[in-house]
């Protein structure tokens, strides 16, 4: 459980579900935090290589070093995945599960405020040691809110890349699947906003 409030909230994105077939552990790390009508995500990330080849939003942003939060605000079933790159570029959909997902429109996209530590264009691969940072500005309404406040909702943080010279599926959340396996809301966890 976590309790997300005006002032910032820190977790790891530690657990190796899947220690066999992808032990690679990258350092990544977010804080979180609500003004009410906003929430703001601000990912840390060290690695040993980073990706960024997507050079728009709705583009295959797990296939890059990207930073993922899974979030149900509402206990109905729907739940939202937004994808971040390390340069910003953004796949955001809602759905019951992983298929038959739908985009949120373009406007949704618009709102959502990114500043990113290596700036906004692709590069292709960068091998090396390569710390990043992104941070998002989300509006209450991309997510069918009013404000966050005093919500109860459930949710996930991630951290991927399945294109990087050594893949990687990390959650703040642990994951009991045999394979990686991100849309799976019966393992979000509670976030209390306060």
């Amino acid at each position: 459980m976590l309790q997300v409030s005006g002032e910032s909230r820190s977790g790891r994105i530690a657990c190796l579900n899947w220690p066999d077939a992808f032990p690679y552990r990258p350092e990544a790390s977010f804080d979180i935090r609500h003004s009410g009508d906003a929430l703001q995500l601000h990912f840390r990330v060290q690695e040993d290589a980073v990706r960024a080849v997507c050079a728009a939003d709705r583009e295959h942003a797990w296939e890059d070093s990207c930073v993922e939060f899974f979030f149900d605000p509402h206990g109905d079933g729907t739940y939202y995945n937004l994808e971040c790159t390390c340069t910003g570029w953004l796949y955001l959909c809602r759905g019951a599960g992983r298929h038959g997902r739908e985009f949120l429109p373009e406007a949704a996209y618009a709102a959502i405020s990114r500043r990113c530590s290596l700036g906004r264009e692709p590069f292709g691969l960068r091998p090396g040691p390569t710390a990043w940072e992104v941070e998002l500005d989300i509006p209450a309404a991309v997510f069918g809110l009013a404000a966050f406040d005093g919500l109860r909702a459930r949710g996930n943080f991630y951290k991927c890349g399945d294109k990087l010279p050594v893949p990687h599926y990390l959650s703040w959340a642990p994951i009991a699947t045999p394979r990686p396996d991100f849309h799976r809301p019966e393992y979000f966890d509670n976030l209390i906003f306060i």
